[in-house]
């Protein structure tokens, strides 16, 4: 057995005991991917990151874990790294190495604290989705508002838009239903306008039944938007999520570009650390 140290954050809030917990350890280097597996199903939180050295010139290389599996990229978990090593390299830009790429985050200093980090993503790729019914009887809802589509960016996120926000928050999805439509699946459901919109986010075959805040489902939803000519492009909107399980979250996001090329898309907020600790692993 070998001692590693923690930190957990709230991301995507400046209030503990807000938005979407996050363990980070500092040191991964020697524990196998079961240990790690095992670390992050005894922690339960959505999402547990191992920093290991980089392999191509970034600062670090994190792996990820839900509850239930190892996923290439997920947005609170990259985010709430790069507070954790910006405030030991006190650098403006952190780059870490996750299974998609180097993302890098730009971050800002006020009084020299970290109050906002902005990543960039990857430029999805829309995708029909097959089992449109099946999805829809899941949620509880008749129909979406534009056509439902699917991105990947690490998880496969799909996304339903509704009428109004008070819909998104009556949601009572059937949760069994949700997973049997993949593992991996993200299902979005949003509603909003002016630049401001609400979602939901269900992944039970991941083993989150609900998240708190998507990182990885921001920057493809303001795609989604703009595709569909509900937000313009190089419009920053604001994404309110999980006040449903009382952990409420804000993102911001933003599409660079136009129909015919997206040039950009970055996701940020902040995040602040409620604790510190060591875990006996090995």
């Amino acid at each position: 057995m070998s001692t590693h140290a923690y930190t957990i954050l709230d991301v995507f809030t400046s209030t503990p005991l807000q938005g979407n917990q996050l363990a980070v350890f500092h040191d991964g280097a020697g524990l196998s991917g079961e240990v790690m597996q095992r670390t992050a199903r005894e922690l339960n939180l959505s999402e547990t990151v191992f920093v290991l050295p980089a392999h191509d010139g970034a600062d670090a290389r994190m792996r990820i874990f839900t509850p239930l599996a190892e996923v290439s990229f997920a947005g609170h978990p990259v985010l709430g790294t790069a507070f954790v090593l910006g405030q030991r390299l006190q650098a403006p830009v952190i780059r870490l190495e996750t299974g998609v790429g180097v993302i890098p985050v730009a971050l800002r200093r006020e009084g020299g604290q970290l109050v906002f980090g902005e990543m960039d993503q990857l430029v999805p790729t829309a995708e029909p989705f097959a089992r449109e019914r099946e999805l829809l009887d899941a949620i509880g809802v008749s129909r979406s508002e534009l056509p439902i589509e699917a991105y990947r960016n690490g998880p496969l996120h799909v996304y339903v838009a509704l009428e109004s926000e008070q819909t998104v928050a009556a949601l009572r999805p059937d949760m069994a239903a949700l997973e049997a439509l993949g593992d991996g699946l993200g299902v979005n459901c949003f509603a909003g306008a002016g630049g401001r919109f609400k979602t939901r986010m269900f992944a039970p075959g991941l083993g989150v039944a609900e998240d708190p805040g998507t990182g990885s489902a921001a920057g493809p939803l303001a795609v989604h938007l703009a595709r569909h000519r509900w937000i313009g492009y190089g419009e920053q909107i604001e994404i309110s999520q999980g006040a449903e399980i009382d952990r409420p979250s804000l993102l911001h996001a933003r599409v660079e570009g136009g129909e015919d090329r997206i040039d950009r898309v970055a996701v940020g907020g902040t995040a602040v650390v409620v604790a510190r600790g060591e875990y006996r692993l090995g």
